[in-house]
């Protein structure tokens, strides 16, 4: 005990760069200090599996997480494009708790919502066209092994668009997203991770794993 003391203590007196209070980062997410503390060791192992150097590089965030390298991954790729909050190509610490904190069971069901938005406007307009919602769904499929003909894919977004798009604009804004989530919950079912209750139980051999695919933290 006192040599895994001694070692945290080690991890703290070397702050990566990017490095935030810990009560400052629980007061502004869904975790508690004690999360936050968990969460900073975490972080140490994934920042320093390939590049050492106190921040999660792609190449590191992708392994981890999906257990891919930077094969083509849309869903993974898309994940830490979100993660890294400063599109500097890396993701700080500081980033990592507030974008994980989104998958918290605390966490408002709003910005749940917000967030899967985001995972879908792959090209930052504010709307989710058609063709982003249709590389999307190919991607997942693509990730959960489902081989489906086109004509299938299409009428999933056709369908898709018919419940969401009451607009009749032939893009989803974030108002017709909410109303859509609202009427399918299930869409973000699996945008909540139980296990992020229970890190400090795990700590200090917790290790990022989730039962779910990566292709299943937004629809099913």
């Amino acid at each position: 005990m006192l040599a895994l003391k001694g070692c945290f203590r080690s991890m703290r007196s070397r702050r990566p760069p990017g490095f935030e209070n810990h009560d400052l980062l629980a007061s502004e997410t869904s975790f508690s200090v004690n999360e936050v503390d968990a969460l900073y060791v975490l972080y140490g192992k994934l920042s320093s599996s390939i590049i050492d150097d106190g921040l999660i590089h792609k190449e590191e965030f992708l392994l981890a997480l999906f257990n891919c390298s930077l094969k083509q991954n849309l869903f993974a790729q898309r994940l830490f494009d979100l993660f890294d909050i400063k599109h500097n190509g890396v993701i700080e610490f500081g980033e990592f708790v507030r974008s994980l904190s989104i998958f918290h069971p605390r966490t408002p069901q709003a910005d749940k919502i917000e967030f899967a938005f985001k995972l879908y406007d792959l090209r930052h307009t504010g709307y989710i066209e058609r063709n982003e919602l249709k590389e999307m769904v190919f991607a997942i499929l693509k990730e959960s092994e489902l081989i489906l003909p086109d004509d299938t894919i299409e009428a999933i977004v056709d369908k898709t668009f018919v419940e969401a798009d009451t607009k009749g604009d032939g893009r989803i804004d974030p108002e017709e997203w909410k109303e859509l989530v609202s009427r399918y919950p299930s869409i973000i079912k699996n945008m909540t991770l139980p296990f992020l209750k229970e890190i400090t139980q795990m700590f200090p051999s917790f290790v990022l794993t989730t039962e779910a695919q990566d292709s299943q933290l937004v629809f099913e």
